[in-house]
């Protein structure tokens, strides 16, 4: 394969990924021309709030072709367009062929959440020091255990096993995952212990990459879309974002039965408090765990 690559202002990023689509690129990807300068720019948002911007001021457009002929056909193409105006060939080179299969895989390793307790993908042999292992591989759905929020509710759910500050009334018994991404939370609940799970999603390619990676864990438990819920649960987890989170206070805690414990991830740090204001009137929220400026609330029936 060979890749071309343009420089481009902002506002000619869209028409010139346009063309090199109709030119017959394989594929065209943008990134920040100044990345890792001192121009480099922050395109993306914090969780709820609006992105900063639609685009770089200045972006790189690299575009692959099968050839080097249709790779110089195209620059030849756009070069000669009103619209290249601003615009910069910056070169036309030879891509490697690899194994791209395995180089993505080279970048999931498996994962500690304790000592004893591992995510480790289908193609690495689990650490010998582990004791308890899900086997996941990264997919459409949230959830490899590679984020603080993740590791952070395993980390509870693996406390809640033993231990003479676990009450029989807070150990894991029926529990829902609500938002369940990957299904990574209630097969973690299901590796230490609970027999009785339900996970849900608005996302119905991650309801079945749930039921997939229970299956592929060897555990058993239901999976569907929220509307599907009307019971009460020892343990309920939600890992989303602390907007919905806000806005589902009511509903979670509705689902929380006595003597049962709410489990709440996705929030940062500076968050919290508007967490713990959102759920004064059901519970007393509290920050149990904080890893990378994220942090884990719970609170007790």
């Amino acid at each position: 394969m060979v890749e071309l690559s343009l420089l481009c202002p902002q506002d000619r990023v869209e028409v010139l990924s346009d063309a090199l689509d109709a030119l017959d690129a394989l594929s065209v990807s943008v990134e920040d021309a100044d990345a890792h300068t001192d121009a480099e720019q922050a395109l993306f948002g914090e969780p709820g709030m609006p992105a900063p911007q639609d685009g770089w001021e200045r972006s790189r457009v690299l575009a692959l072709f099968a050839s080097e002929d249709l790779a110089d056909d195209a620059a030849q193409v756009l070069t000669a367009q009103d619209f290249f105006a601003n615009c910069a060939l910056l070169g036309v080179k030879d891509v490697p062929e690899q194994d791209w299969v395995r180089l993505t895989q080279t970048q999931f390793v498996p994962v500690e959440v304790t000592p004893e307790f591992w995510i480790v993908p289908s193609w690495h042999e689990p650490p010998a020091q582990a004791r308890v292992v899900i086997r996941l591989d990264p997919g459409l759905a949230f959830g490899t255990g590679t984020h603080p929020t993740t590791r952070m509710c395993l980390r509870w759910i693996a406390g809640r096993e033993a231990g003479a500050s676990v009450t029989p009334g807070n150990r894991l018994v029926r529990v829902l995952d609500y938002g369940c991404g990957s299904g990574i939370l209630a097969i973690g609940a299901a590796k230490f212990g609970a027999r009785d799970i339900d996970a849900v999603d608005i996302d119905d390619d991650a309801v079945r990459a749930t039921l997939a990676n229970a299956q592929a864990n060897g555990v058993l438990l239901r999976a569907g879309r929220p509307e599907a819920v009307s019971d009460v649960y020892q343990t309920v987890l939600a890992n989303i974002l602390a907007t919905p989170l806000k806005v589902l206070a009511p509903l979670l805690w509705s689902r929380v039965a006595p003597g049962g414990s709410l489990v709440l991830a996705g929030i940062l740090a500076r968050q919290a408090q508007e967490l713990t204001a959102a759920y004064a009137p059901y519970c007393e929220l509290a920050v149990t765990d904080v890893e990378d400026g994220w942090v884990l609330m719970t609170a007790a029936r």
